[in-house]
């Protein structure tokens, strides 16, 4: 027997066997796939891992087979360094394969559906890519994304509750398949005449039709830039004695539009901004009416006619109240003048005459015929009245 050095002892069985390759054939590893050490080795494909993953020399040293050095006795657990290397290993992981090489060795797995089919009945065994709800580590758990259905789903065996979701990220699944168009399903669905026919209460609903020998016409996607395979489009719906449940119901159909596809290109055209057909007629009209109004508080135009609109009464609040002081005080003013001087008018707002506001040292005989005058009218309900004072 060969003889073990000091320091922690490396986790793979034989020489021959590398810790990557030792690592990924682990139950509940299926998913991983081997990163090349020349990737590992480069320094630009490690950015920034080195401040989140502990012990991180050591790490490094056990995922490339690298012989530890001296000091590496002062570490008390090997547990603790196979938990860092792991961690590293799943980090790079998540870079590699959004790598051409990574891209190309996902497909291999891809295709021979290492990864499952999806768990929907309707979308008739569609092959899934593993994926992340989170880029970091320790977040969740990893997930399985259907290409057809455009959902996640957590992987049937509880084998690979264990491993990260991190390890795959948010960017794979959807990198995949705009990269290998010709595996994704199409963004529309196009009716067959297998889809057409009703499935009778005995035959088995993922199959199209009672004949095994049928073959579907082959599916040509006029848009070059989506997918090019055929999309699995049909919906479940629930019904009670064949007529169908309400999506009002408590038991009715939920979230049943993510599920729809349309059947052509043009349909597109025939849907608003909100994804509802034009010509149909709504309940929510309130609603919409209620938002609206809503939105009229950041138009810039009304808030200028509502300004205005303020400003005006504002002016009128102001000039009433300027009138009630002017009152008082042109009462306060004649009852001084009814004390010195006999020829001060009743303490009556009244409207001076041009001529007597333009001469004061006019005649006193004539002024106060002008104020005689100018009393006789206010005692007419003329509106608003206007007091000028007079000293």
């Amino acid at each position: 027997m060969e003889e073990v050095e000091e320091g922690y002892t490396s986790s793979t069985p034989t020489s021959t066997l590398t810790w990557i390759s030792w690592f990924c054939s682990l139950p509940g590893h299926e998913y991983f796939s081997e990163v090349a050490e020349d990737f590992i080795e480069d320094d630009f494909n490690l950015t920034g891992l080195n401040t989140m993953v502990p012990f991180w020399k050591e790490a490094m040293e056990m995922v490339l087979d690298v012989e530890p050095d001296e000091d590496s006795s002062r570490i008390p657990d090997v547990s603790i360094v196979e938990a860092s290397a792991e961690l590293l290993y799943g980090l790079v992981h998540q870079r590699y394969i959004l790598t051409r090489a990574g891209l190309q060795s996902m497909v291999e797995k891809y295709e021979s559906a290492a990864f499952g089919i999806c768990p929907r009945v309707y979308c008739v065994g569609c092959n899934v890519v593993p994926c992340g709800r989170s880029d970091l580590p320790g977040i969740d758990t990893v997930k399985l994304y259907c290409p057809n259905c455009n959902d996640i789903y957590a992987p049937p065996s509880s084998r690979f509750q264990g491993v990260d979701g991190a390890f795959f990220g948010t960017t794979f699944a959807h990198l995949f398949f705009q990269t290998y168009r010709e595996l994704a399903p199409a963004p529309f669905y196009k009716l067959s005449l297998s889809a057409d026919s009703s499935l009778s209460p005995g035959r088995s609903p993922l199959s199209d039709s009672g004949n095994s020998t049928s073959r579907p016409s082959p599916f040509v996607n006029p848009n070059p830039h989506g997918g090019q395979k055929r999309p699995e489009g049909r919906v479940y719906s629930p019904r009670v004695y064949g007529f169908k449940v309400s999506e009002q119901a408590k038991s009715g159909p939920r979230m049943q539009w993510l599920r729809l596809r349309p059947q052509s290109p043009d349909e597109l055209d025939l849907v608003d901004w909100r994804g509802r057909w034009i010509d149909d007629e709504y309940d929510d009209v309130d609603e919409v009416d209620e938002e609206d109004r809503r939105m009229e508080d950041f138009d810039p135009v009304i808030h200028r006619g509502q300004d205005a609109a303020d400003g005006e009464e504002e002016e009128e609040e102001e000039e009433e109240e300027e009138e009630e002081g002017d009152e008082e005080g042109g009462r306060r003013h004649q009852a001084r003048g009814e004390q010195s001087v006999d020829l001060m008018p009743p303490a009556t707002p009244i409207h001076l005459p041009s001529s007597a506001r333009t001469s004061p040292t006019s005649d006193p005989t004539r002024l106060q015929e002008n104020f005689n005058h100018a009393a006789a009218r206010s005692s007419v309900p003329t509106g608003r009245v206007r007091v000028v004072r007079q000293y």
